[in-house]
C-alpha cells in the first residue's frame, strides 16, 4: 500500500505546484488618458508585454483631464495627457515627455480647399466663416467638427489657434476616430486629429502654407504641434519606471516615429 501512496502523494503534489504555477498572477500596469495616444500606447504595451511576460498593462481612453485626474487619485499607474501647458492640478505630478504629435486639420477628400490660415481656421471654429466659398472652396456651408470639452487634442488646438468661441453650430465628438469619420461622411466637414491617424480617406490641408508632415514638425514649421506627457505621482518607480523608460528607449521611439508621431528626442 505504501509504495502505491507515496507515487499518487507525488501527483498530487506536482498537480499542484503546476496549477500554482500556471496561475501565477500578472504584474498589472494601468494607463489611461489622451484618446489620440491610446492607439500607439496599446501598441507600444504590446511591445513591452512580449519582452516582459510578467507584466500586463491596461491602456484605456477617456481624454486628457481623464488622465490627469486618474494619475492624482491613484486610479491610474500613469495619466496619458497631450496638452501644450499641462494644467495647474497636474502640477503635483512627475511628467515625462515621450512624443510629440502635430495636430492635422482634416476634411473630406472632395473638398479642393489645400491650404487655411490660421486666422481663417479660428473664423471657421467661432462661426464667423461659416460657407467654404469664403476660403477658396465651394459654395456651401462649412460643417464644423470638433472634440469634446476635456480633450486634450481640442484644449491645444484652441490654445494655439487661439481665441476660439467654438460655435455652437459645431459636432462634437469624442475621440480622433469619431472626428474622423464625421469628415469621411461629410463633403462639407472640416475636423483635426492626430497626424499619425490621418489616412488615406481624408485630406489633411496646410496650414499657413505649410503641410502636416514629420520633417516640417521636426524643422519646427508646422504650427500645430503639443507634446504627450505620461504623468505618474511621485517619480516613476518599479515596473511602472521601465515601462516609460521602454517608450524613451531607442526601439520605443522608433515606434513612435513609425506610427507617425515625432520622437521625444
Amino acid at each position: 500500500m505504501k509504495i502505491k501512496i507515496i507515487p499518487l502523494l507525488f501527483i498530487i503534489l506536482g498537480f499542484f505546484t503546476a496549477y500554482s504555477s500556471c496561475g501565477k498572477e500578472k504584474y498589472t500596469i494601468t494607463a489611461a488618458g489622451s484618446t489620440a495616444f491610446q492607439p500607439f500606447a496599446e501598441k507600444l504595451a504590446d511591445q513591452y508585454m512580449q519582452l516582459n511576460q510578467d507584466t500586463g498593462v491596461t491602456i484605456q481612453g477617456g481624454g486628457s483631464a481623464v488622465g490627469i485626474q486618474s494619475a492624482l487619485s491613484g486610479a491610474a499607474d500613469i495619466g496619458m495627457a497631450d496638452l501644450v501647458t499641462l494644467p495647474p492640478e497636474a502640477g503635483s505630478l512627475s511628467a515625462t515627455v515621450v512624443a510629440r504629435d502635430g495636430i492635422a486639420i482634416i476634411v473630406n477628400l472632395k473638398n479642393k480647399v489645400g491650404n487655411l490660415t490660421l486666422e481663417q481656421i479660428q473664423g471657421i471654429y467661432s462661426g464667423v466663416i461659416k460657407n467654404w466659398k469664403t476660403v477658396g472652396g465651394n459654395d456651401h456651408s462649412i460643417t464644423v467638427v470638433s472634440r469634446e470639452a476635456g480633450s486634450g487634442t481640442r484644449s491645444s488646438f484652441e490654445a494655439i489657434v487661439k481665441n476660439i468661441s467654438l460655435t455652437k453650430e459645431a459636432i462634437i465628438q469624442d475621440s480622433n476616430g469619431t472626428v474622423r469619420e464625421t469628415v469621411i461622411n461629410d463633403a462639407n466637414a472640416v475636423g483635426y486629429l492626430s497626424h499619425g491617424l490621418v489616412n488615406d480617406k481624408i485630406k489633411q490641408v496646410s496650414v499657413n502654407g505649410v503641410p502636416c508632415m514629420t520633417d516640417e514638425i521636426i524643422k519646427g514649421r508646422y504650427i500645430l504641434v503639443r507634446p504627450i506627457f505620461l504623468l505618474t505621482k511621485g517619480a516613476p518607480k518599479g515596473k511602472v519606471k521601465n515601462l516609460i523608460d521602454y517608450i524613451l528607449s531607442s526601439q520605443g521611439q522608433e515606434t513612435i516615429k513609425s506610427s507617425g508621431l515625432i520622437p521625444a528626442k
